[in-house]
This record gives structure tokens, C-alpha cells and sequence, in this order.
């Protein structure tokens, strides 16, 4: 899983939002709680933000070099499909 979550160099900043009670974030807490200190540990000095708010739909974010921004709902998804999701955001560089 390590080399899953080593991002790419023009990756600045990845964000993840989500409802810290809805049902709908489920999936993306437990994703969270799993691959965070992983994603963390591989790559220390990029930002992984993490919004919790009443009532808003799982979303990741990923900003690039030069300000270029790629996202992603993350709502009705499995663990294993963000995981996926995330997986491709942070390994592809901004087009």
C-alpha cells in the first residue's frame, strides 16, 4: 500500500471533504482512518487536508503545480473505489 500513496512531485496539496456524521461520508471516514497515516508517512512534507462539515458530500481535491485543480466526488462510493479514486489523483500530474 506504500507505494500506492507516493505522490506525484507537481502534487502541492490534497484535500478531502466531507460530513463528520452523514451516512453518505461513511466510506470516506473509514478510507480516512485507514490510508491517512500511511498517505502521511510516505509523503511528510505535502499538505492532506481534511474539512469536516454538517451536511456536505465527500469530495477530494487535488491541487497541482501552476494552481491546476482535479476533484472528485466521492459520494455512493465504497472504500476500495476511493481508494482507487484517490490512488489516480495523486499519482496522475495535471494536464
Amino acid at each position: 500500500m506504500s507505494a500506492k500513496y507516493a505522490f506525484t512531485k507537481s502534487l502541492k496539496e490534497v484535500r478531502f471533504l466531507f460530513c463528520h456524521t452523514g451516512e453518505g461520508s461513511a466510506a470516506t471516514r473509514t478510507f480516512l482512518t485507514r490510508a491517512y497515516p500511511t498517505m502521511k508517512k510516505n509523503n511528510p512534507f505535502t499538505p492532506i487536508l481534511l474539512r469536516e462539515a454538517s451536511g456536505t458530500l465527500p469530495k477530494v481535491y487535488a491541487r497541482y503545480d501552476f494552481g491546476k485543480e482535479q476533484s472528485k466526488s466521492l459520494e455512493g462510493m465504497t472504500d476500495k473505489q476511493i481508494e482507487e479514486a484517490v490512488t489516480q489523483l495523486v499519482k496522475t500530474d495535471a494536464a
